[in-house]
């Protein structure tokens, strides 16, 4: 691969190629905004015919990775004047894909250009873009699109929506989907200009950016809307705004209606459009006045189209054709079709729809969204559209025998089951997929072939028990952990880590992912889907044994511990402390393997999070009922405000340790020298930070900790440490060092022997085991308990005193029992509220400022 050298023209012409005509002639004009650069017409023009010199004369194939910024467009640009056709893809398309596929002369990201190859396709001559049909690139099925497509399409947006020289749009959408690229093209076009921006409509920068740029319109898909009424969109002061629009599928009707009335009292319009790829962008629009009234009907065609309906399937009901100089020249699925011309002559969109009285459109279905269930036609697009109107979130898959339904709260999943119901199906045949949220493309869109892989992969993500471990291919352990993490979106490349895994989900999944690998490595959960993939494991002779993770196990036998000797079933101690010490070995695993500073303060605020909560809402609940605890325990204070004697508020000390614990690693690890060091010298980092603990320890309360100092956060920080350095030992040497420390730091902390060893071989276990072999029949269990630890912990206070006396095996085993009744409802709760918008911004606000025209010698591409 080798970077393009070509020649720069000099001068400059007019850019007569291009099907949006010659930039430089709106002259000082501004073109783009990005980054608090104002860059005009003129200056654009000049660094686009830069551009094209590089990329020369001879015709050839352009892959051009798109972000939202003046780079990518200034590549596109010179690609449509120099005749290259381009095709535009997203930062996390499957580019070697679309390379094999189709073999581009030159892949471009931004200004850098590398040849690929010769040039030796046969382009056809009005062959100018090549888009993906969903707006994502995960598939070679691409649109072929013309420049009198381009030209005409941008005319008719910029006709219907009366674009003039002074309108100004934001980019909130991808530059490589139809109507990101529609809103640049139609601006151009008519020397308006396009503020440039990767920002979220959810950041507070956005609209600095968006405010400070006068931006006139904002364009969005129906998601977009749910996060500007999440952002605060009706309360900000927006002078300028102009327009609203909106396509990519259907608006729910009370959303439009009510945006459409805001804009009334705001001074902007609602304007709801229709459209396909395959006619370039636009089919029809909606006069915004009739937003309002007739929201569920997407109005009439664009100028210079025309629509019709094909067929009568009952009540004025068929297929939605298009007929217009903006459709396509046709598909390209291979390198071949590119030299092909027009294969299409009409848009068939696969729509269902009919015409009104009043001239007005209104799609009603998809030809290929139906499925057939015990004799009943059901309409999937008709069930997620009622879900919407109802303000619910829902996916519709269906097969030969089942309703299939992605659903993102139990709500949801109610309302989807009771209206599946008044359709006529059986319960039986309805299939509900908890899902972290519902997944969708780069421009936004539901996506159907992530849930669809979702669900083909969820009864067959594990072999059967007892099933010999063959081989594993790279997609099936994305599809075991998709399924259990609820991310359909996973891909081969993710990890356990990466997809948001923690220390709570990690039991399940290690379980099975040993279940479907053999034994898994000892840093699994950093390792892609496709690594994974290859550590499979040959067949066991010993089918009744299962490998499990070492840390799994000591979780379980320690609660169990914990529990057992409250309830006066045992007399084993320093099962807490042992907990606490796998905290740490946990912590240095999960929330420690992101690959940035500030992923690792995000992971490990989010662990803090999760313990804090459900134990506040505990203690407090019960404070309240019982008066047993003040606010300070709730708060997880006692630490701070806390009595120097042994009372009820010590009973959460472990949480306190584990929540304050979690949240100064945070803190540590903010500081960029800090975690540059623990990066570098992980082992080291983590033999020092247990050296400063125990000397912190040793200076406290000297060799053996009292009654209560042994629970106080400062002395038994040494245990976190302790299993945070065991997770880093990963050479002979640093396991012997650890095992050494784990006994020379327990000694005496207990003044008992019997528990100081409890500890130490706990840790010992950790280092040298990574993984134990247990009965297949009692794994089932030891998840269970594991995996619900936390809320037995928290709730066994108020259980075993009530049996303890008389029924010891009875008070340990109802522990366990509301323990785990309790973390199954705390996670039913949760998921009602847990949504994947996590938004992370980096960038300052930057005040615009104009960029300074220079000589076109000193330009460089």
């Amino acid at each position: 691969m080798t970077t393009l050298r070509g020649e720069s023209a000099t001068g400059i012409r007019p850019l007569d190629r291009s099907p949006l005509g010659d930039l430089a002639r709106f002259g000082d004009a501004p073109a783009l905004v990005a980054d608090g650069l104002v860059l005009s017409h003129a200056d654009l023009a000049a660094r686009v015919h830069d551009r094209a010199g590089l990329l020369g004369r001879t015709r050839r194939l352009v892959l051009l990775e798109c972000r939202n910024d003046i780079e990518t467009v200034v590549t596109y640009l010179a690609a449509l004047a120099g005749h290259h056709p381009v095709l535009l893809t997203g930062p996390a398309c499957r580019r070697d894909d679309l390379v094999a596929t189709y073999r581009p002369g030159v892949v471009a990201t931004g200004n850098q250009l590398e040849e690929l190859s010769e040039p030796a396709h046969d382009l056809h001559p009005d062959l100018a873009v090549l888009l993906s049909t969903s707006g994502s690139t995960g598939s070679p099925k691409l649109v072929r699109l013309s420049r009198d497509n381009l030209r005409s399409n941008a005319t008719s947006i910029a006709d219907y929506l009366r674009l003039t020289s002074d309108d100004r749009a934001a980019t909130t959408l991808p530059l490589q989907y139809c109507y990101g690229l529609s809103v640049l093209n139609s601006h151009l076009l008519v020397g308006a200009s396009v503020l440039l921006t990767q920002r979220s409509v959810v950041e507070e920068e956005f609209w600095a950016e968006f405010g400070d740029a006068g931006a006139t319109s904002l364009a969005g898909v129906p998601h977009h809307f749910d996060l500007l009424d999440s952002s605060g969109f009706s309360d900000r002061d927006l002078p300028h705004l102009r327009t609203v629009t909106q396509a990519g599928g259907r608006l729910p009707a009370p959303t439009a209606r009510r945006y459409a009335e805001l804009g009334r009292e705001r001074g902007f319009d609602l304007m709801m459009m229709y459209g396909q790829t395959e006619a370039t962008a636009r089919i029809a629009y909606l006069p915004p006045h009739l937003a309002a009234e007739r929201p569920e009907c997407i109005g009439i065609p664009i100028p210079g189209g025309s629509l019709r309906i094909d067929g009568d399937l009952g009540d004025g009901v068929g297929e939605l054709v298009y007929d217009g100089d903006n459709v396509m020249l046709g598909y390209a699925e291979r390198a071949a079709d590119l030299a092909l011309g027009r294969t299409v002559h009409e848009l068939r969109t696969g729509d269902l729809a009919r015409q009104h009285e009043d001239g007005l459109f209104e799609v009603v279905g998809r030809r290929s969204r139906f499925v057939k269930l015990f004799g009943l036609r059901v309409d999937l697009d008709r069930l997620e559209q009622l879900a919407a109107d109802a303000g619910l979130e829902l996916l519709a898959l269906g097969t030969d025998d089942r309703l299939h339904l992605g659903v993102t709260s139990h709500r949801d999943a109610a309302w989807a089951r009771e209206a599946a119901g008044r359709l006529g199906l059986p319960p039986h045949v309805v299939e509900t997929h908890m899902l972290v949220f519902l997944p969708r493309t780069a421009s936004g869109k539901p996506d159907r072939a992530s849930l669809q892989r979702h669900v083909a992969a969820a009864p067959a993500v594990a072999p059967a028990a007892g099933d010999p471990v063959g081989e594993v291919s790279a997609a099936r352990v994305r599809d075991l952990c998709a399924h259990l993490l609820g991310r359909p979106d996973a891909g081969e490349t993710d990890s356990f880590v990466t997809l948001g895994g923690d220390s709570l989900s990690y039991v399940e999944v290690s379980l099975r992912l040993g279940q479907l690998l053999g034994n898994l490595p000892r840093d699994w959960a950093t390792l892609s889907m496709q690594e994974l993939a290859a550590t499979t494991a040959a067949p066991r002779r010993r089918r009744w044994l299962r490998a499990v993770e070492t840390p799994l196990v000591l979780r379980a036998a320690a609660i169990v511990l914990v529990i057992g000797t409250h309830a006066n079933l045992l007399t084993v101690m320093g099962g807490a402390h042992v907990l606490l010490a796998l905290v740490g070995y946990n912590l240095a695993r999960f929330q420690l393997a992101s690959p940035d500073q500030a992923g690792r303060r995000r992971s490990l605020l989010r662990a803090a999070r999760n313990v804090a909560v459900p134990s506040a809402l505990w203690i407090a609940g019960v404070g309240a009922v019982t008066g047993t605890y003040d606010v300070s325990t709730a708060l997880l204070l006692n630490n701070l405000v806390g009595s120097d004697t042994w009372d009820l508020r010590w009973q959460f000390w472990f949480l306190e340790v584990v929540v304050w614990s979690l949240v100064g690693t945070a803190a540590l690890v903010s500081v960029p020298a800090l975690d540059r060091f623990e990066r570098a010298r992980p082992y080291a980092a983590a033999l020092f930070l247990l050296a400063s603990t125990a000397a912190l320890r040793w200076g406290l309360v000297g060799l053996e900790a009292g009654p209560t100092e042994r629970y106080a956060l400062p002395v038994v920080l040494w245990c976190l440490a302790l299993g945070w350095l065991a997770a880093r030992a990963r050479t002979t040497g640093a396991r012997v060092v650890t095992s050494v420390a784990a006994v020379v730091t327990c000694y005496g902390f207990f003044g008992d022997p019997v528990r100081e060893a409890l500890v130490a071989a706990g840790v010992t276990v950790l280092v040298w085991l990574p993984r134990l072999h247990l009965p297949a029949v009692a794994v089932p269990a030891l998840s269970a308990v594991a995996a619900s630890s936390l809320f037995t912990y928290l709730t066994h206070w108020q259980v075993y005193p009530h049996l303890e006396v008389d029924h010891p095996l009875l008070a340990t085993l109802a522990s366990f029992a509301v323990g785990l009744l309790c973390w199954r409802a705390y996670g039913s709760v949760t998921a009602q509220f847990t949504r994947a918008c996590r938004i992370d911004v980096r960038r300052q606000r930057v005040p615009v400022r104009r960029a300074q025209r220079t000589p076109t010698a000193s330009r460089s591409a």
